[in-house]
């Protein structure tokens, strides 16, 4: 194998060479897994991206999965910086400003072509052991760094909420680069302090209460078999990631042949279209029928939330998560998106019309719709965690995140 020269010369300069060529393979390799996912992801396409030929990268990253890993390491390792910076603030409000104004910056110097955007991490549990677990207990150490912004627990009632908290911070920070395209980089301190008003203030109007109805979601299936190869396909994807749940494995969740997979639908794209459109059709199913209950918009936007939080929290039938964007076909992603937009515009027009009632705070209510969606989406994540309590505490308690805020006791 022919070594790369800058990995022989002597001295500082030698290494300053080889850290910055590693470096840029590393952003090269995160680049291609937030496009393709770490499956998808190729040393040849890495090695296009950098300028490089294949065998030079393969100098740094033996395997693929090397690169793979070394690029989530790579994401754990900045966020654990972030967190580092924001403890350093007195309190947890301020904590949580600060490390939301790391991820603004970061996001600012993303577009202005001065960074690279670090790996997605959608995909960690789609790699094998033992980088797996090398790479969760990475994950859990971020989760546990994210919740001590508010502080050491004393109690299991406090670990509960701060743990819904951190989740929530996390997923509506990884969320921020799919809809922050949407505004001018002279609007990103304005975006940064409205998302942080919501944090600390919520969503509800003066003295509402959280009293949702839960909305009936069902209804008759014309092809019942379908609808079960969804939900199970929805189940390994939202675990797996897109390119880690193969046909196979779903066949095999149900206990059937690959054949009838293909009974069902004629490709892998299609599949992941369907499940995404399902998902969509679920959450406009509850945004309409609760814009038809009675009261307040509060109640109509509660009732929604609640609904939807109790659907991502039962093994019956969870959401498709966002992530599983990431390796679809660009044009099939783009529609997909645009979807998301339109029901976040939804969430926009009952707070809307929430706030000129008086029921719902002042909000922006574009953006408090955008962190609202990351809250639905996310909430599959924290099956485990709502399973260890009634679920109707559950979805009270996560929903309070953002409903009265990262801080409301």
């Amino acid at each position: 194998m022919k070594v790369p020269a800058e990995a022989i010369e002597d001295g500082e300069q030698g290494t300053k060479r080889f850290r910055a060529k590693r470096d840029a393979i590393l952003a090269a390799a995160a680049e291609a897994i937030n496009e393709q996912s770490a499956k998808g992801m190729t040393f040849a396409d890495v090695a296009r991206r950098v300028g490089l030929n294949t065998t030079s990268v393969t100098y740094y990253f033996k395997r693929k999965e090397d690169l793979a890993a070394a690029a989530f390491e790579n994401t754990l390792d900045y966020l654990l910086r972030m967190l580092d910076e924001a403890m350093v603030e007195p309190t947890p409000q301020a904590r949580v400003a600060r490390y939301l104004a790391l991820n603004m910056a970061r996001l600012g110097r993303i577009h202005r072509g001065e960074e690279k955007a670090f790996a997605v991490l959608s995909d960690l549990r789609a790699t094998e052991d033992p980088i797996r677990s090398r790479l969760m207990n990475g994950w859990r150490e971020v989760f546990r760094r994210t919740r001590l912004l508010w502080g050491p627990s004393t109690g299991r009632a406090q670990t509960d909420i701060q743990s819904a908290r951190a989740h929530v911070l996390l997923e509506n920070t990884f969320w921020l680069p799919i809809w922050l395209t949407r505004y001018e980089p002279d609007q990103y301190a304005r975006v940064e302090a409205r998302l942080m008003d919501v944090f600390a203030h919520g969503i509800a109007g003066p003295g509402a209460r959280w009293a949702p109805t839960l909305l009936d979601l069902s209804h008759d299936d014309a092809e019942p078999g379908r609808e079960a190869f969804l939900l199970a396909a929805t189940r390994l994807i939202n675990e797996l990631g897109y390119r880690g749940a193969s046909v196979q494995k779903i066949a095999s969740e149900l206990n059937v042949t690959k054949g009838s997979f293909y009974h069902h639908l004629d490709a892998k794209d299609d599949l992941v279209i369907a499940c995404y459109r399902r998902s969509f059709d679920t959450i406009a199913d509850a945004q309409g029928r609760g814009e038809a209950e009675g009261g307040s918009y509060w109640h109509k936007l509660s009732s929604t939330v609640a609904t939807l939080l109790d659907v991502q929290f039962a093994e019956r039938g969870p959401l498709l998560r966002t992530t599983a964007l990431s390796g679809l076909p660009p044009s099939v992603r783009d529609a997909m998106v645009e979807r998301s937009n339109g029901i976040a515009r939804r969430y926009a027009g009952m707070m809307m019309d929430g706030i000129g009632e008086g029921s719902i705070r002042a909000v922006d209510a574009l953006i408090a719709a955008q962190a609202l969606m990351a809250v639905q989406n996310a909430a599959f994540d924290m099956r485990k965690w709502a399973s260890t309590m009634p679920r109707e505490r559950a979805v009270a308690m996560y929903a309070s995140t953002l409903m009265y805020g990262l801080f409301d006791e």
